[in-house]
């Protein structure tokens, strides 16, 4: 069985309030190295078999009109996995 991992991040210019709550917890926490965080989201699609062209192209196609919303964020990769 094979997996594909879509990752989709907020855009850069929009806002990222759960990035920013996390970003104020981290020094209570200490740790206090960090500078910025974004908090997207990842998408785990399984198929039967191997990993083909055709499903990472599905994936493609299922990332840009679903699992995102283009106008507020970016799909930053496909990559498939091995389960």
């Amino acid at each position: 069985m094979g997996r594909i991992v879509v990752e989709v991040m907020p855009k850069p210019e929009i806002l990222d309030p759960q990035g920013k709550a996390v970003l104020g917890s981290l020094p209570r926490l200490g740790f206090d190295q960090f500078t910025a965080v974004r908090q997207g989201r990842r998408f785990e699609l399984s198929v039967e078999g191997p990993v083909t062209q055709e499903h990472l192209d599905a994936a493609r196609q299922a990332a840009d009109t679903l699992l995102s919303n283009p106008i507020i964020e970016d799909v930053v990769s496909i990559t498939a996995e091995e389960a």
